[in-house]
């Protein structure tokens, strides 16, 4: 095809450097485009590569980094980063498909279809892999609840995420609500997904097969969405938020139900050759995406997409974000079936092209050529840029290291300490800490009935009906605050965090997704946390072998006023090989023994009492020592396996007194404890958040059994008391009735949400 035919459908606008800055690409990207091409793009294509060149789709400044991560295992059905989502073989010839990703700019712009969209598009990646969705979980970080802004934006976020789900049929199973300033402006917004496929049914985003037919299937093309990729997910927040609106997509979640019908009839008919979601960058990154992996190339008629208004220029369809749309390639010879199988489903289906054997994608509109480009020049690993950024040790370590934390030694029976009753009552009345009942009650976490654990377990806990008794545990987790004081510990101790949880219900860890939240990479400090998160989270998985399967970075969190803290949010998957064999974390047996699984370190840096008595997240980043960690973890699920423990319980937020609050809280009937063993308990032991702590109750039959166990991984095992009827009491210091405790904790998040703080 001549050059001289490529026509713009925007001739009025004369491409520029100017015209590509104003776009988000850079000048040196934008001389990198012609050189490719060979001449000065269309507007139209143009805009295909300002978006596919964005962060958002292309990980330019990220991708060095990303390749770090332990990404091969054992386990793997699908090379991470390879496909939609990552696959973990659980054996008996089925697989677990799972992904978790942000959509945190949207939800700031506007909330509700922001957050919607965001389990939509996630719920996507798992269906497209041809897997059912089972469960659905989700990581929210806001401001303080002070703020009618921040009300404002968990209301929206968590009817949005709960319209979505409870339509489309998904339970809402787990997840993790953190308040700080720094999210004020810029809340964090990730979703994650689970579903369940057979291991010989797992389909492919690839194009190849010259003369395959190319469809679009489902939502017809808008104006919703365009340049959601470059400009909305790829920038800070300024006075220009309010005009970004238009970016975000609007979702249809009983339309996804029933493209999810057909999309899983469809690879199940044999028809599809491959098959992508139409998520970022739309038509463009699809076609592209495909196209590379199969070293082809595509002739698009943009004439035939079905649309919304007639008037779109090729420009706006390619960059529609338009939400419940896919695109398949089709077998030559079977379109009919497609087409059957999708009139069945009452899903639209249009032929828009068909595979080529040249790696070009050529795309027209009435009539004209308006865009003709390598295929292989779009995408991540081909032709777009990538980027090593400077970094710098951050400046805000010398205040927060040399912090005076000495408090943290005091014994919390000392006079001149704060009151000890006092302080476990106002953590269990923070908004990080309280029970976010007001959030998870809107979801249904019973639809498909699999949830076995939701809130009862550290991690959510499915059966899966095709393998009897055997299930699945799923956890989000990350403490930013520890990530902030120190990348590299945080970054590890978040694996860490999530792998112990789904340790306590019984299961075994296999491998993570992650949703990495960062302010703008080029800021040498912000880069420096990157990178540095990333080393730690490559470590812990390496050393408790679960696997990086996929994920997502989400740059530019921030605004004028606030960088969020670095946020590496980890998805983490486990085996459950019998469910029999699963626990809860609330006390079950009155007379159990209490005791402390793991060293009890006093530490308070990044604690919830630091930021309750201080007003501030400083100090240092607890201990985590790796090989301590894996002890730990195995000594819990052995111990789990060999029907020692009644129920198990990780200390994370507000230390071990708010884990054995919570034991209380949780129990099965009204028991409490009696904390015998505080003589020498100080503040950093009970209200601080040192890791590789997890709490237990057992019969005394079995305690020896556990010292056996422990002694074998030189795990130490302490005695904290025993479980009794109705209270909460700490032996010389203070007695709380356990409905007392449950009061607290579960009016103080929904009193909050009604401005009452």
């Amino acid at each position: 095809m001549e050059l001289e035919q490529v026509e713009s459908m925007y001739s009025e606008v004369e491409v520029t450097e100017t015209v590509a800055k104003d776009l988000g690409l850079t000048a040196s990207e934008y001389q990198m485009i012609v050189s490719i091409l060979g001449r000065v793009p269309t507007y139209t294509e143009l805009g295909i590569y300002s978006v596919m060149w964005s962060e958002h789709c292309s990980y330019k400044n990220s991708i060095l980094q990303l390749k770090t991560l332990p990404r091969d295992g054992d386990k793997l059905l699908v090379s991470a980063g390879e496909e939609n989502a990552g696959v973990i073989d659980i054996g008996d010839g089925y697989g677990i498909a799972f992904k978790i990703e942000s959509h945190n700019h949207p939800s700031a712009v506007e909330p509700f279809q922001g957050a919607a969209t965001g389990v939509g598009g996630i719920l996507r990646d798992i269906f497209t892999m041809g897997a059912r969705p089972i469960a659905a979980l989700n990581s929210l970080r806001f401001g303080e609840l002070n703020t009618d802004r921040t009300r404002f934006l968990v209301k929206g976020v968590v009817k949005g995420i709960s319209h979505y789900g409870n339509c489309f049929g998904v339970p809402t199973v787990g997840g993790e609500i953190y308040f700080d300033d720094c999210y004020s402006d810029n809340p964090l917004v990730n979703a994650m997904a689970v579903g369940i496929v057979k291991s010989d049914g797992i389909a492919s985003a690839i194009a190849k097969g010259n003369g395959n037919s190319v469809y679009i299937l489902g939502s017809r093309t808008g104006r919703d969405g365009i340049h959601g990729a470059s400009l909305l997910a790829s920038r800070e927040f300024d006075e220009k938020t309010e005009d970004m609106r238009p970016t975000v997509q609007v979702g249809d979640p009983f339309a996804e139900k029933l493209l999810l019908e057909a999309t899983l009839e469809l690879i199940q008919s044999g028809s599809i050759v491959g098959i992508q979601d139409m998520g970022a960058a739309g038509i463009s990154c699809s076609t592209a995406e495909m196209s590379a992996k199969g070293e082809s190339g595509m002739e698009i008629n943009l004439d035939l997409v079905p649309l919304r208004e007639a008037d779109m220029s090729a420009y706006e369809i390619m960059l529609s974000e338009s939400q419940e749309r896919m695109l398949a390639v089709i077998h030559h010879g079977k379109e009919a079936i497609v087409e059957a199988i999708c009139e069945k489903w009452d899903v639209q289906c249009t032929k828009i092209g068909v595979v080529t054997d040249q790696p070009i994608l050529n795309f027209r509109r009435h009539g004209k050529l308006v865009a003709q480009l390598p295929a292989e020049s779009l995408v991540l690993g081909g032709g777009a840029p990538v980027y090593k950024r400077e970094t710098a040790v951050p400046t805000y370590f010398e205040q927060t290291r040399n912090f005076d934390t000495s408090i943290e030694n005091k014994k919390i029976s000392d006079s001149g300490v704060p009151d000890t009753k006092d302080t476990l009552l106002s953590l269990l009345k923070t908004a990080t800490v309280t029970s976010k009942k007001w959030v998870y009650e809107q979801y249904d976490s019973q639809v498909g009935t699999n949830t076995v654990f939701r809130t009862e377990g550290d991690a959510a806990v499915l059966r899966l009906k095709e393998l009897p008794n055997k299930g699945i545990a799923v956890s989000t987790d990350c403490n930013s605050r520890f990530t902030y004081l120190d990348p590299y510990k945080g970054g590890m101790i978040a694996v860490c965090e999530s792998a112990r949880n789904i340790v306590c219900v019984g299961a075994e860890p296999v491998g993570i997704t992650n949703c990495l939240n960062f302010g703008n990479p080029y800021n040498p400090e912000v880069y420096y946390q990157f990178s540095e998160a990333i080393r730690g989270i490559g470590d812990a998985c390496r050393g408790l072998n679960t696997p990086v399967t996929g994920g997502n970075v989400s740059f530019h969190n921030e605004s004028r006023n606030f960088a969020v803290y670095p946020t590496p949010t980890i998805g983490m998957l486990g085996i459950v090989h019998d469910l029999e064999k699963t626990i809860g974390n609330g006390f079950v047996n009155e007379h159990d023994v209490v005791v402390l699984i793991g060293p009890n370190r006093s530490e308070i840096g990044g604690s919830e009492f630091m930021k309750l008595h201080y007003g501030v997240v400083s100090g240092n980043c607890p201990h985590i020592d790796l090989q301590e960690e894996i002890n730990l973890q195995k000594v819990v699920y052995q111990a789990i396996q060999q029907g020692l423990l009644n129920s198990t319980h990780d200390c994370s937020e507000g230390g071990l007194a708010v884990a054995l609050a919570e034991k209380s809280i949780n129990s099965h009937g009204n028991l409490g404890m009696l904390l015998t063993n505080n003589t020498e308990l100080t503040i950093g032991q009970f209200f601080g958040e040192s890791q590789s702590r997890v709490i237990a109750s057992l019969t005394e039959d079995s305690l020896e059994k556990l010292n056996l166990l422990a002694n074998e991984f030189n795990i130490p095992v302490t005695i904290l008391g025993r479980v009794i009827p109705e209270k909460f009491s700490i032996v010389g210091n203070f007695t709380i009735p356990v409905d007392e405790l449950r009061s607290v904790y579960f009016r103080s998040f929904e009193d909050k949400m009604n401005g009452n703080n």
